[in-house]
């Protein structure tokens, strides 16, 4: 994606022959929604009269009362679909009120927006760098139903482990066992050519890609990580890569999915998300002097993420892996303008996965590549510099370190945990929100879950969901669905 005038992106339409132009925009829970008009709407002055909407239907929207709403097309996104058969342009939208003109509070780039104006309103940074490392399963087969006498999911996959039996005319076996994924050589990677094809055409849409592999789990995982940009447009790029990704599956006969957790006992698919705040184009977390060769802001801005993860972060924060800042980690390439990959070390504060991102990165498992960017990564920039606001510490290289895993019990018991449940989440997500309220980036109406849902949806969510019948996959989206409003179940499974 690159930056564009108006008048170019129409100059842009006419030398490609474009025939559709695709008018694109995200809804709150993380859906790519959108309608398309002919070529000769593309005119500048949409770019400043836009095109209208119902936005009733939309998740997390306005109410029936209240639906009108415009869409103003943002000329930085424009790029040809490299799969539509008739020549479409896609663009991806701002939306504002009809009747005042002003952005509209919900919409995640908007947020984004907003997020990015305060950081250097602080005058603390003026950048944050955001480096996501989505991960998503490759999918043969998918089955779901839900109803109120039943309820099942099937997935399936030609690699998936439980299959070393079917009759494939032949079977030819490669199939990578239960976490075993990462990452051995074609032909146990069946997958190998369709994720170069993903990345040779998000490279060709502007989109760099710095490595495809096979992942832990079988059944086909996998990741693709894109090369870090700023909040906005790596959260438009994410949307695109979410997009490319599935399409490219699509038309090699298979699916994808984001979801968190679709194989029972193998890994599930998170989104490291690697984070570095510069100023004037220096970077603001390392200092040669500093402990591990970090910055007191670095420092500050770790301590702030752990607190607030052990507070809650509906959709955002994952309990099993959370990175926390530890001693002894080398500093590489700290002056240089890349994100390094993270260094797994033992001795910090959290029983789970310890680790600390070398250079200026700050790498963290939080957001899932299933949700909406904007929130989840804004929900983690959040914790980042509040040192006028709150002390928060971090281990002290002074102080003796000890390794977590040969703690005794009783001591175990003592450290501080992030939450271990749906309900623990949901019940912090409250003052996460309350949070993102006094940084200015979110607005009430954006962190409430919907007009048409009250606060409570998502807890009351959770209560049907311990009561059903099943602990299939479906009902848990099913009752999240409705606490975001709108269609639930199929139309939220098919988000993913």
């Amino acid at each position: 994606m690159e930056e564009r005038t108006p008048a170019e992106v129409v100059e842009l339409a006419a030398e490609e022959g474009v025939e559709i132009v695709d008018v694109r925009f995200c809804d709150l829970p993380g859906l790519m929604q959108h309608f398309s008009v002919p070529v000769s709407e593309l005119t500048e002055d949409v770019f400043e009269e836009g095109f209208g909407f119902d936005g009733s239907s939309i998740r997390g929207f306005q109410e029936i009362q209240e639906s009108d709403m415009i869409l103003l097309p943002d000329p930085n996104t424009a790029y040809i679909d490299p799969f539509r058969k008739h020549k479409t342009l896609n663009l991806h939208m701002w939306v504002h009120d009809p009747i005042t003109g002003e952005p509209y509070s919900r919409d995640p780039r908007y947020v984004a927006r907003k997020a990015e104006e305060h950081l250097r309103s602080t005058g603390i940074a003026d950048t944050c760098f955001v480096g996501p490392e989505a991960e998503f399963f490759i999918f043969d087969d998918v089955r779901f139903a839900q109803d109120a006498h039943s309820a099942f999911y099937a997935v399936d996959s030609v690699e998936a482990s439980w299959n070393t039996a079917r009759d494939e005319h032949p079977n030819l076996g490669y199939k990578p066992r239960y976490k075993e994924g990462y990452f051995p050589v074609p032909p146990m990677d069946h997958h190998q050519d369709l994720r170069s094809e993903m990345t040779l055409i998000l490279q060709s849409l502007g989109i760099p890609v710095e490595v495809q592999h096979h992942e832990v789990g079988t059944a086909g995982q996998a990741e693709i990580d894109i090369r870090f940009d700023s909040l906005l447009r790596q959260a438009d790029q994410l949307m695109t890569f979410k997009y490319v990704i599935k399409q490219t599956a699509w038309q090699h006969g298979k699916t994808v999915t984001f979801m968190p957790k679709p194989v029972f006992q193998d890994n599930g698919s998170g989104m490291h998300t690697h984070l570095s705040l510069w100023k004037a184009g220096e970077p603001l977390f390392y200092d040669e002097s500093g402990y591990a060769g970090l910055s007191d802001l670095k420092r500050w801005f770790r301590a702030r993420r752990s607190a607030g993860a052990r507070s809650g972060g509906a959709g955002v924060h994952q309990p099993d892996d959370e990175l926390v800042q530890a001693a002894g980690a080398r500093i590489r390439g700290a002056g240089e303008p890349r994100l390094q990959p993270a260094q797994s070390i033992r001795g910090g504060a959290h029983p789970a996965v310890l680790a600390v991102a070398q250079g200026q990165a700050h790498r963290v498992p939080l957001p899932r590549p299933v949700g909406e960017p904007v929130p989840g990564v804004l929900g983690v920039a959040d914790g980042g510099p509040r040192r006028h606001r709150r002390s928060h510490r971090t281990a002290d290289a002074r102080r003796p370190q000890r390794d977590l895993y040969d703690l005794p019990p009783e001591e175990l018991a003592a450290v501080p945990r992030v939450p271990a449940s749906l309900e623990d989440v949901l019940h912090g997500d409250a003052r996460g929100g309350q949070r993102l309220l006094s940084r200015r980036a979110a607005s009430s109406r954006t962190t409430a879950s919907s007009r048409r849902g009250s606060p409570e949806a998502p807890q009351q969510g959770s209560t049907n969901f311990a009561c059903a019948p099943t602990l299939g996959v479906p009902p848990l989206l099913r009752h999240l669905g409705r606490g975001l409003g709108g269609s639930a179940g199929q139309n939220w499974i098919s988000g993913l």
